[in-house]
């Protein structure tokens, strides 16, 4: 108890930024427009200006065992199968459907929540973990929805489409921040100063702008339509995939800090992406967009107590 405490005091702030700016786009009639531009700002401004300026020091870190790619994506593809097999099974969905709602229970929301709280309760040494997990986590998940969705529709999968996913991937802000920063580190030179403090003054404010951007874009959303596949999509994501991926460390041997790193981003709610893709294929919009608010007042809960159970190692 005392260890689910701890990891919920450090926690709760994050989570209260993102009620707070639940509350001022909700309360606040602030309009739509406004928390777009912000979060077009935190995206693709003040969050890789941290992330380049943290990853610039690649060379100075912890090394970090690769084969926690192994452990979450590993994960992400057994979770995914099962997430199939509920959505089949329980609510007779087609195979597009399928898709997203397996998607719903593998794609957490790892830039704006992630890196927070691995930041506020594992310390900056986790970091380069998450990091790595980051830059893959788009290009193979994404490329798993649509490989599914794709064969559900036709029973085959295009080449151009994956190249397309890729050249999206490679150049996302966050992604691109992360593998600047990684070469310069390589570098092993010093940031100048007269680049390295602004991007500290930005990347300052990152974390906690992020969570209020994330707050007011959840309260676009309702949780009514499709309630029982949206629970069910929480249930897989902040319960089960954090079980398989915590295993798969487990047998793979992972040292613990890379051990909870994988678990505590397996243990987040879902991200905006499912919502896109949920968009893009027309399907499970509802149920995806209120598993998202869903997700997230639950994991304030749950994923501290992720963090507990496997603080032992």
């Amino acid at each position: 108890m005392s260890a689910f405490l701890h990891h919920f005091s450090l926690a709760s702030p994050l989570f209260l930024l993102v009620l707070l700016g639940y509350a001022l786009a909700r309360f606040g009639r602030w309009p739509e427009t406004v928390s777009e531009t912000l979060g077009r700002f935190a995206y693709a401004v003040a969050m890789p200006a941290m992330l380049f300026r943290m990853m610039s020091d690649f060379s100075h870190m912890p090394s970090v065992d690769v084969r926690l790619l192994l452990a979450f994506f590993g994960g992400c593809l057994i979770v995914f199968v099962i997430g199939r097999l509920v959505a089949h099974s329980l609510f007779r969905l087609d195979g597009v459907a399928q898709s997203v709602f397996a998607l719903g229970g593998v794609f957490s929301n790892n830039v704006m929540l992630g890196v927070a709280i691995a930041r506020t309760t594992l310390g900056d040494s986790a970091l380069p973990a998450v990091s790595m997990v980051i830059v893959f986590n788009a290009l193979i998940l994404w490329t798993l929805v649509t490989v599914s969705v794709e064969w559900a529709r036709h029973g085959a999968f295009s080449v151009r489409g994956f190249g397309k996913t890729a050249r999206g991937v490679l150049t996302n802000p966050i992604v691109a921040s992360i593998l600047a920063g990684t070469l310069w580190g390589f570098a092993e030179t010093p940031l100048p100063a007269f680049i390295d403090l602004p991007l500290a003054m930005l990347g300052q404010g990152a974390v906690p702008f992020s969570l209020v951007v994330l707050g007011m874009g959840l309260a676009a959303y309702r949780i009514r339509e499709g309630l029982s596949q949206s629970l069910a999509i929480c249930v897989i994501k902040l319960g089960v995939q954090p079980l398989v991926v915590w295993l798969l460390a487990r047998a793979l041997g992972l040292p613990p800090l890379e051990t909870q790193a994988v678990t505590l981003l397996a243990s987040l709610a879902i991200g905006i992406n499912v919502y896109m893709m949920a968009q893009q294929f027309r399907s499970l919009q509802g149920p995806v967009a209120a598993g998202m608010v869903l997700s997230t007042l639950l994991s304030s809960v749950t994923t501290p107590l992720v963090l507990a159970l496997t603080s032992g190692g």
